[in-house]
């Protein structure tokens, strides 16, 4: 049997091939009993429409860009995975980028999708600390942009975050009634917002339950494992703290691997708690307590906003921020020592 196209898809119902193009693109001013009518014909003869060859046509590329600085992280997996979902759902598809929280690669990779390889982006910053002029030097040009988890706050564009400060007080006040007086506060960057934002999270919690603040106590870390390793062993060897609470997912598993080869047991002689959206902590030994994000959640509503401005044409420029709440799961790396019978 030959091929079938749309022009003989068309000859078959005794209809136009625009008729048929605007079926397939569910327009509304196609009737639904028309549309039944073609969509049975086109099954029974195993035609397929060109999406293609109709987003060239309508110089759409039907294309959304995600941009994050890592994928090791089980967040960002997450993450894109709710914004694939409702991609998908819109009849897009997905391009991923990763910066490795190089700004660099940020700066080039925007430059290189406003060629027309997407439509809008979806993007968790890298480079807080540079100029984000670069993104308003586009003007008007600018893609759609919606930012997620990690923000620049002098760039006005849609985004999505988690209520990151409640979070970490709320995960500091848990260490200090589980006993804790010295709490680490391990984190990959302190000036971005997040880090910002998570720390004085902890620092009002201490001040709540008059714990001294002691700033040597806050461990700046990096995104490298052999050197979180060295610098992590060195922080509970010469620090000596009874509880750690990690900004980021990384960070926890390297405590426990320093915690391993240094004889140190958690939790006896020491909690921890991280930020984590990790589907195993609790198969962990022991099973680690958590700040969930709800990242898949967080993908859906940064590609919702997305779509907003594709689909509604909402301004682009707007300041929609929507904020969701993480959770906190108590598990066995923070408990309190079993009493004796």
């Amino acid at each position: 049997m030959d091929s079938i196209n749309i022009k003989k898809l068309a000859e078959a119902l005794n209809l136009s091939t625009s008729t048929i193009s605007r079926a397939f693109r569910d327009n509304s001013d196609i009737s639904g009993a028309t549309k039944e009518r073609i969509l049975a014909k086109a099954k029974e003869l195993n035609y397929q429409p060109n999406h293609y060859a109709s987003n060239l046509r309508e110089q759409k590329s039907k294309t959304i860009a995600v941009i994050v600085p890592e994928l090791a992280n089980n967040y960002f997996s997450q993450a894109i995975h709710g914004i694939e979902r409702v991609a998908r759902e819109n009849g897009y598809h997905i391009l991923i980028y990763v910066t490795d929280d190089d700004y660099h690669k940020e700066v080039n990779f925007i430059g290189h999708l406003h060629n027309g390889r997407a439509e809008g982006i979806v993007m968790s910053v890298s480079g807080e600390a540079n100029d984000h002029n670069y993104l308003n030097n586009f003007g008007a040009k600018r893609l759609p942009l919606v930012f997620f988890d990690r923000i620049y706050e002098d760039i006005e564009t849609p985004r999505v975050i988690t209520n990151d400060y409640n979070s970490s007080f709320l995960a500091t006040e848990h260490l200090i009634e589980q006993g804790c007086k010295r709490i680490a506060y391990m984190v990959v960057n302190k000036s971005l917002s997040i880090g910002k934002t998570r720390m004085q999270g902890y620092i009002d919690a201490l001040a709540k339950h008059q714990v001294l603040f002691d700033e040597s106590l806050i461990v700046d870390c990096s995104n490298s494992y052999e050197e979180n390793s060295v610098i992590i062993k060195e922080a509970l060897n010469q620090l000596k703290p009874d509880g750690v609470f990690t900004s980021v997912e990384r960070l926890a598993f390297a405590t426990y691997y320093a915690c391993y080869d240094l004889g140190i047991s958690i939790p006896d002689d020491l909690k921890v708690i991280s930020f984590s959206s990790l589907e195993i902590a609790p198969l962990l030994n022991p099973s680690l307590t958590t700040i969930t994000q709800p990242a898949t959640e967080i993908g859906e509503q940064a590609a919702k906003l997305l779509f907003k401005i594709l689909d509604d044409h909402q301004d682009k420029n707007r300041l929609t921020e929507v904020v969701l709440q993480s959770k906190i799961i108590k598990r066995n790396s923070t408990a309190k020592p079993a009493k004796n019978a």
